[in-house]
């Protein structure tokens, strides 16, 4: 009989475990759905409160190190640029934001964990308006976010903020015209007020390159992570 409630026991604690690793994914996934909800609405502010202390954020070639770095980019580069310095929606833009497929890895100690998250977005400045400087009026944008998480005070917070843009591109002209459309980052805070700590050495590679992010995740038949080239293969005709 012992050995039987020994067994159940067993079973409970790896329930209770189990429990508490889907209720961390969940979590996540709330908290990476949450972020998008907040961006597409230019709540800047909201979407750094969304960062742990030492939170870091790469974007394009520049990285954002510990929360107040986040806060010049959402707070200061992107709301200046999108909302001219407002914290909210902006009459006659949109920027919206589909994040789907989702892979999320919660480490097993559940302090930590990553997250894959592809993004497709769509943004448009109304014909009333002056369009964003050096966007066109109307665009897409596809990228992958590769991200670390982790639970501070119990609650999950973005560690790692890596969001790779894949492409954008003129929706008049379409994809094959396609590539980054932004600039690459040259200077740095405090030349820059609203510049990254750190520079990348060049902008990432972007479509017509078919770079791979590389996976956080092992392959889930054969165990072994990915490794091959992840700049991908170039047409040369």
């Amino acid at each position: 009989m012992q050995e039987r409630f020994d067994q159940l026991e067993v079973q409970l604690d790896e329930l209770r475990r189990e429990f508490g690793r889907h209720r961390d994914r969940e979590e996540i996934r709330a908290l990476q759905f949450k972020y998008g909800y907040y961006l597409d609405k230019c709540l800047y502010d909201e979407v750094v409160d969304l960062f742990a202390a030492d939170g870091v954020a790469t974007f394009l070639n520049g990285v954002f190190r510990g929360k107040e770095s986040v806060r010049r980019l959402m707070s200061g580069w992107f709301k200046e640029l999108f909302a001219h310095g407002h914290n909210g929606p902006v009459y006659g833009f949109i920027l919206d934001h589909l994040i789907l497929q989702d892979i999320v890895t919660v480490a097993p100690d559940g302090l930590t964990a990553r997250g894959r998250f592809p993004c497709q977005m769509l943004a448009s400045t109304h014909e009333s308006r002056a369009p964003v400087p050096g966007m066109p009026r109307d665009c897409w944008e596809a990228g992958i976010y590769e991200n670390q998480y982790v639970k501070e005070d119990g609650v999950w917070k973005i560690g790692v903020y890596d969001y790779s843009v894949l492409w954008q591109a003129d929706y008049r002209d379409g994809w094959s015209r396609g590539g980054v459309l932004l600039p690459p980052l040259t200077r740095t805070f405090p030349e820059d007020p609203n510049g990254p700590d750190e520079l990348l050495e060049s902008l990432p590679k972007a479509w017509p390159d078919t770079r791979v992010v590389p996976f956080h995740y092992p392959h889930p038949v054969t165990g072994e992570y990915w490794s091959g080239d992840p700049i991908g293969k170039r047409l040369t005709d």
